[in-house]
């Protein structure tokens, strides 16, 4: 018995090094673009999975990626902060092509991938269609960075966001369909297939809307910021867990409560201050996560597996880039005609090019029964796909933003951003000096012409300003924006004080929100 104990603290402490190994690397890689500069072009997670292939490269493994590890430990939290940030207004908007992307997009992903593993590469029809589902997940953490960074539109990262939220949830349960094929243990009969997609994304929807309300509610009751942190987290966790227990999907179940609580919850049982609090935390922990799942997939490459399997990956990825051209193109054609979505062509081109794989294919493709004799050719293939869409697609979508000019403002306001620092740092510079004019020792004639100094360059500065905004007028809207965000945080504050002080009631808060909400609709 005591040697068990011991043998099970050397696994415990041996996993906890590895993880703080996986950790600081990770950690060590977001210092890189501060070092090179050149490296800034590169996005986060995309760096991440290049240092990760470089590790695989001379044979260094951090730690072994199983399916259950991604999909019980990484994959809620990562689902929570995206549905926690996408505003309900903005995917209501575009609800019905996010709707036919992750739903007939899924379904046109598979059969597109399926038919050409079977017809150019001559694999069984199911184990094409196995290796459809896995790859029918897209993943743009990495493009959505990119576009925040470059300033995209809000309403393209909704359209990527949104897709990516449902359609994991279409995948994961399409691969839990298909995976019985090859097996033996199950037909493709449409009826039954249907019947049990409905309920497992029925379950998924309702566990997730039971307990994003009824902690909507819960919080209402009391103001105590980190028992509402911590209840989000449980949330994330719990609700994935049990809809998985009770035969649903619980990817959909993670999305719904995420939604719920991110549009409804915060706003009824959270104060201004507190929200600020659970956004910045799930940021946090979202930044966390996929620290170690893009090192992590990069660090699990065999690249003697998938040099047996360059074929079989060269014909998947070709109909994977045909087939989701095909979906976006003809879907958002669909829904400029039914719903006057007015999608154009070029948010299209980057909407098609932007549809990343990652860690649900990986993970779904690592969770293939160990019975099944093609098991590791359906890992590398997907594998070698994954690898594809981040290192080729996601270094090449800023170009493809570029051409397409749909960069916006983000050089711009960032210059206009360094004007204006700039501007306050000197004028503050020179409030001080107006202090020390009768200090002992100050020479008039030094303190006349630091004077001088200070004031033509502030004066060239607000030339500068004013020469931007009348030559860029859309950056007017970029300073309302920021003029906003100063506000509500200054309320936030000084709300959370009264609060402290018990001369305020909590109940105020939705008042407050709203306030700043109404703001938002009049612009």
């Amino acid at each position: 018995m005591a040697l068990e104990s011991a043998t099970g603290e050397v696994v415990i402490a041996q996993q906890l090094k590895q993880f703080l190994l996986v950790l600081s690397v990770s950690l060590g890689v977001a210092t890189l673009p501060q070092i090179f500069s050149w490296l800034r072009r590169i996005p986060y997670t995309l760096l991440l999975v290049i240092v990760g292939l470089g590790l695989a490269f001379v044979n260094v493994r951090l730690i072994n990626l199983s399916p259950e590890l991604i999909l019980m430990i990484f994959l809620p939290p990562l689902l929570f902060e995206a549905a926690w940030n996408l505003k309900w207004s903005d995917l209501k908007r575009d609800l019905l092509p996010i709707c036919l992307y992750a739903v007939v997009g899924v379904i046109i992903s598979i059969a597109g991938v399926a038919i050409g593993l079977h017809q150019f590469a001559g694999l069984e029809l199911s184990i094409a269609l196995l290796v459809g589902a896995s790859l029918s997940a897209t993943d743009p953490v990495s493009v959505t960075a990119l576009f925040r960074e470059l300033g995209a539109s809000k309403r393209l990262r909704t359209l990527m966001e949104g897709e990516s939220l449902f359609n994991d949830g279409m995948a994961v349960v399409a691969f839990g369909l298909l995976v019985a094929l090859p097996l033996g243990t199950a037909k493709l009969d449409l009826q039954s297939a249907l019947w049990e997609f409905f309920q497992v994304v029925g379950i998924g929807i309702s566990i997730g809307g039971l307990i994003g309300f009824g902690i909507s509610y819960l919080t209402q009751r009391f103001d105590l910021p980190l028992v509402e942190q911590s209840l989000t987290l449980v949330s994330a966790y719990s609700t994935y867990l049990i809809t998985e227990d009770l035969g649903g999907s619980g990817v959909i179940g993670v999305v719904t409560t995420a939604l719920i609580l991110g549009n409804f919850g915060s706003r009824i049982g959270m104060n201004p201050r507190t929200r600020i609090i659970v956004t910045e935390f799930w940021e946090f922990l979202a930044f966390f996560v996929n620290s170690i799942v893009f090192l992590l997939i990069g660090d699990q490459i065999r690249f003697a597996v998938l040099g047996d399997n360059l074929k079989i990956i060269a014909v998947t990825i070709a109909a994977m880039i045909v087939a989701r051209a095909v979906s976006i193109y003809a879907l958002s054609s669909l829904s400029n005609w039914l719903a006057k979505s007015e999608i154009p062509l070029s948010e299209q081109t980057v909407l098609s090019w932007g549809g990343l794989r990652g860690s649900v294919s990986i993970a779904l493709a690592l969770s293939v029964p160990a019975i099944l004799p093609q098991r590791e050719e359906i890992i590398a293939t997907v594998f070698g796909v994954v690898l594809f869409t981040l290192l080729v697609q996601g270094l090449t979508t800023q170009s493809l933003l570029e051409k397409l000019q749909l960069l916006g403002l983000q050089p711009l306001r960032q210059q206009y951003t360094e004007a204006i620092a700039r501007q306050v740092a000197l004028q503050r510079a020179l409030e001080y000096l107006e202090t020390t004019q009768k200090r002992p020792g100050i020479e008039p004639e030094f303190y006349r012409y630091q004077k001088t100094l200070l004031s033509g360059e502030i004066n060239l500065l607000q030339e500068k300003i004013d020469n931007l905004l009348d030559e860029y007028p859309n950056l007017q809207e970029f300073t309302t924006e920021e003029l906003r965000g100063e506000l509500l945080a200054i309320e936030a504050d000084t709300y959370a004080e009264f609060v402290r002080a018990g001369k305020l009631n909590k109940e105020l808060s939705p008042f407050l929100q709203t306030t700043h909400d109404g703001a938002d609709g009049k612009e």
